[in-house]
């Protein structure tokens, strides 16, 4: 008989994980994910009515999952929530889900939206690594996940907005994506000394349920992936519960890419 005493297991008995914009259309997929697995969740965001709606029917939400207010855009704001939780919870796990950003054209786009932009997607990233790190050196150990995007990795097909000009993917968006990047490998560098790990998911095409409504749009992007459709939320949850799971103990500066194989061609 095999012996299991040193094979890791994916559940993740009650640990602890912060989930930044962990509501959200994709945010929602990664809790309930985190929620099957036996974590208890603790998602951060501005919207306390929102999360009781994203979360009405779930038998869990009284048990294993909680709010906490939290504005990623404010450092104090940052500061509290880590503090509140943490009074009464060893902090396990952060994943850094909640992005906010404001403008579109790569011709017309105000100084301030691409300040916006690069603040809401990379900077409020730093602000709550740097802020989650007190804690777990305290205990020794902890992980923190990014949300990158595969648009931090390779340029948009322009192609694919032809036909669909209000969904083109905004400039400052993938170049702050690319940031949250090398933020991951450059903490996990910094970080390792302390058993601390740091990794990033860039999510492909995972259009919304309002986007979905474009039937053309979508096709399009059907087509570059190699698997023929659009990523669904439940696809992402995964890779969130294996990184904040004992079975990745050993992995730390990478980037996980979940886009149906839109990068691989």
């Amino acid at each position: 008989m095999a012996n299991l005493e040193n094979v890791f297991s994916v559940d993740l008995n009650q640990k602890v994980i912060l989930v930044t914009g962990g509501y959200g259309y994709l945010g929602k997929a990664i809790t309930e994910s985190l929620l099957a697995h036996n974590a208890r969740v603790f998602v951060l965001g501005r919207d306390k009515n929102k999360f009781y709606k994203a979360f009405e029917t779930n038998k869990n939400l009284d048990e294993n999952l909680f709010f906490e207010y939290c504005d990623i855009s404010e450092t104090e704001s940052i500061k509290n929530a880590f503090s509140n939780i943490s009074q009464k919870n060893t902090v396990n796990t952060l994943i850094n889900n909640a992005v906010y950003l404001s403008g579109q054209s790569p011709e017309k786009m105000t100084d301030e939206d691409w300040s916006r932009g690069v603040d809401g997607v990379l900077n409020s990233v730093f602000r709550t690594i740097r802020e989650i790190i007190p804690y777990f050196k305290t205990t020794g150990e902890g992980k923190i996940i990014n949300v990158s995007s595969m648009y931090g990795m390779v340029a948009p097909d322009f192609s694919v907005y032809d036909e669909s000009p209000n969904f083109l993917n905004p400039p400052h968006y993938g170049a702050a994506k690319a940031g949250v990047i090398q933020l991951t490998k450059y903490y996990a560098s910094y970080l390792g000394k302390w058993n601390i790990k740091v990794n990033a998911v860039s999510p492909g095409p995972f259009p919304s349920k309002k986007v979905q409504e474009n039937r053309e749009f979508i096709n399009e992007l059907k087509q570059r992936t190699c698997l023929d459709r659009i990523g669904q939320p439940e696809d992402l949850g995964g890779i969130f519960t294996f990184l904040s799971s004992d079975a990745s103990n050993f992995i730390t500066g990478q980037n996980f890419t979940v886009d149906g194989g839109w990068t691989s061609k």
